[in-house]
């Protein structure tokens, strides 16, 4: 059990990233100093965010030039803290080097940041942002669970570097951040294990990345003919947030949360949407049906391959999330909420727009 001194500087790697920003500025509205690990501190564009956050906070932001693959580099940045949020990882399902792009930084990288906290004395507890990824592959595995759900006790044992890398990638990262925390007393480790992250970004420029490519493929048309109804859990990125901020003071924080909000599917998810945008948008009306899938699925998209649709499609994702309610006390908000202020974000950055 560990108490984290407030009044102490903290360690935000990955810290312009989409959870990481809503972490930064929920820090710094607590009146928090941060130590904001990125790649590149003069790249404005990237970053402006943050410094507007900054300015109508209590706390206060000191930016640090920080690489993953880089030995050492998160040194300076980890002085003086006793708590670090390890939240940098590759997000990216399209690769053509799983190993490469995926793999190693996602291992590597918490290697080295566990690495250096085991060499800076002040540092008491990380928080690993790890995903429910590390402990499923596909939606037909939460049926394979005990009792039908996940929960921590569960480990992903269905990817390869070959199908699902990215899967793959996050369990080995998360596999690596225990090996190293068990070696050591000194700090302990707590993993927020997040499904589907989505809501607003802080940062305007991140309607373009991967998070928001469902979103953009719902309003866009190119699921006019019908969503699937592929399982997944959601939750908000601020709830996201939120969670790593109370891992990171609840002093009897321990092991790892399933942070998921809802059981739901993209189809469902299409349809809380139409309530609001559909005289608009060309959301989808209908469900697509798993046959006419399985024949232009592989057609349409190299990653819906016949088994990821067998695996996925019209099975019901099931989660325990009870752990994180009970001992992070989080509530979470509800999925219209989430849905309806992601895809107004990508309305307001004209990503979408009226009847296209």
């Amino acid at each position: 059990m560990k108490h984290i001194d407030k009044s102490k500087p903290v360690l935000v790697t990955g810290a312009n990233g989409y959870v990481a920003s809503w972490l930064v500025k929920k820090l710094l509205d607590s009146g928090i100093t941060v130590h904001a690990a990125v790649r590149d501190p003069g790249n404005e564009k990237k970053i402006a965010h943050l410094k507007k956050a900054a300015e109508h906070s209590e706390g206060k932001l000191i930016f640090f030039k920080s690489d993953l693959l880089a030995p050492g580099s998160y040194k300076e940045a980890m002085q003086g803290c006793e708590l670090v949020f390890h939240t940098a990882s590759p997000f990216t399902t399209s690769v053509k080097d799983p190993q490469k792009e995926l793999i190693d930084p996602a291992v590597m990288g918490t290697e080295n940041v566990l690495r250096t906290a085991m060499e800076t004395p002040s540092v008491k507890r990380i928080v690993d942002t790890s995903s429910c990824a590390a402990i499923y592959t596909d939606v037909i595995d939460t049926q394979n669970a005990p009792g039908g759900r996940l929960t921590e006790a569960v480990w992903n044992t269905t990817s390869s570097i070959d199908y699902q890398p990215y899967s793959y990638s996050k369990t080995l990262a998360e596999k690596k951040a225990w090996e190293i925390a068990r070696s050591q007393t000194q700090w302990d480790l707590v993993t927020i294990n997040m499904c589907l992250v989505m809501g607003p970004p802080l940062n305007p420029q991140e309607t373009t990345s991967e998070s928001f490519s469902l979103l953009k493929q719902m309003g866009d048309g190119t699921f006019k003919s019908g969503a699937p109804r592929l399982g997944t859990g959601i939750v908000d990125v601020r709830d996201v947030a939120e969670a790593h901020f109370l891992a990171g003071y609840t002093p009897e924080a321990s092991g790892r949360y399933i942070t998921a909000a809802h059981e739901t599917d993209f189809y469902e998810m299409s349809q809380i949407l139409h309530a609001k945008f559909g005289d608009k948008f060309p959301l989808p009306k209908s469900a697509a049906p798993k046959w006419l899938l399985m024949l232009v699925g592989p057609m349409l998209n190299k990653n819906l391959t016949r088994k990821f649709i067998r695996n996925n499609i019209n099975i019901p994702w099931r989660a325990d999330n009870s752990k994180i309610k009970k001992e992070l006390g989080i509530s979470f908000r509800p999925l219209s909420e989430t849905m309806n202020d992601a895809f107004q974000s990508l309305i307001d950055e004209e990503v979408l727009k009226p009847g296209k």
